[in-house]
Formats: structure tokens, C-alpha cells, sequence
């Protein structure tokens, strides 16, 4: 997967979160969106996903050569984020079920695979709703980082996380990196200390008028 951002902006009301970013992401390198909170970072994902539109400038995909049109961009990605839930009223089977009628897994990983990977074997069965903050993003971050996408999006992906999963984060989306575009939007050094580029978002702030 290859990105072109051409001028791109965002703004809400009045106000630009971002402008003229001109950037490009390449598939087998692995980019951390940097900035502080509300910096625009995750506003940034949401339009490279697809999830939200850019105010003004142009976005364009390819794969394999081939140009990809929005509509058809989800086909190739997997996002995670603090604002994205799961399906709590399935069990952990019932969730890997449905999720890979849509996203097989990669590597022809069976769900039981990924159930042992996540360490959640003695939560196969249990309802999503009952699981604590800590194994629900262990959930989503399986989800993502185990689907048969080209494109990884990941947005403060250890959310929620004690020191173990921070480091079973770490491991899991280094071991399943090779070949993809992996993108992290984040403010902490250990979500992102894997990624090859950075890019600052403060860098295409507007200053306000005087």
C-alpha cells in the first residue's frame, strides 16, 4: 500500500487542526504520528482510514500498482483506537467469529491461534462485556494486528494496558510488521520505538492570527 497526502487540512468550525501536510507512506516501513494531546493525530487516522474527510487537499491509495478508490480502502486496513469498541454482547469466540467473516487472519491463523497469541485461553467463552479495560485492547489490538491487511493504523494502542501487555504489544506488532505500512499515532516512546519515520504533526499547525 502507498499513500500520497497533497496539502492536506482538517478543520472544525473555524479553527484548522492541521494544513499543507504533504507526506507519503509506504508500504514495509512503519511511521509514528507524533504530538500532544488534541494535537490532531488521531484526526489524522480517522482520514487516512477513511473514517472522516479532509477539509481540503487530495488522498491518494494504490496497491500493488494499482490505484484503490475510497470506497474500497477498508478492504486493505485494520484500525485501532480507544474510541472503537467491540461487540460486547458476543463471547471472545463469538467476536473472533464474526470479525473474520469479514478480515480473515494472516498467515492462515486459525482463531484458536490467535486466542492462545492474545493469552486469553481461559476467556474463550467468557462474554466481552465482562472483560476488563486491559484484555478488551488486548482484544482489538489482536484484531488488528492479526488480520490479513496490508495497512495497520494504530492509535495510542496501549491504551488501558498494564506493563505485561505493553510488552506483549510490543512483541506481537514487531513479529507482524515485515511487508506492511504500520502507522501509530501516539505520545509515548514505547507505542511507537519499532517505527522507522516520524512525523510531527505540530509541524503543520496554523498559527492563529494576531
Amino acid at each position: 500500500m502507498l499513500i500520497n497526502l497533497k496539502d492536506l487540512g482538517k478543520r472544525y468550525n473555524y479553527e484548522w487542526i492541521f494544513r499543507n501536510l504533504t507526506y507519503t507512506f509506504e508500504s514495509g516501513t512503519s511511521y509514528a504520528i507524533l504530538g500532544h494531546n488534541g494535537s490532531g493525530k488521531s484526526t489524522l487516522l480517522t482520514i487516512i482510514a477513511g473514517h472522516n474527510l479532509a477539509s481540503e487537499g487530495k488522498l491518494d491509495y494504490t496497491f500493488a500498482g494499482k490505484p484503490v478508490v475510497a470506497d474500497e480502502v477498508y478492504r486493505h486496513l485494520s484500525l485501532t483506537a480507544p474510541y472503537l469498541e467491540v461487540v460486547e454482547e458476543f463471547t471472545l469466540l463469538e467476536m473472533l467469529d464474526f470479525h473474520t467473516r469479514f478480515k480473515p487472519l494472516r498467515q492462515n491463523l486459525s482463531t484458536s491461534g490467535l486466542i492462545d497469541r492474545m493469552g486469553l485461553q481461559r476467556s474463550k467463552n467468557k462474554f466481552v462485556k465482562d472483560f476488563s479495560s486491559g484484555m478488551k485492547q488486548r482484544l482489538k489490538l489482536g484484531l488488528a494486528i492479526y488480520s490479513s491487511s496490508s495497512m495497520l493504523l494504530l492509535d495510542e494502542p496501549t491504551t488501558n494496558l498494564d506493563q505485561e501487555g505493553v510488552a506483549w504489544y510490543q512483541e506481537h506488532v514487531t513479529q507482524n510488521k515485515e511487508g506492511r505500512l504500520i502507522i501509530v499515532g501516539s505520545n509515548i516512546q514505547h507505542e511507537y520505538s519499532f517505527c522507522d519515520q516520524q512525523l510531527r504533526i505540530s509541524d503543520y499547525h496554523v498559527l492563529p492570527r494576531k
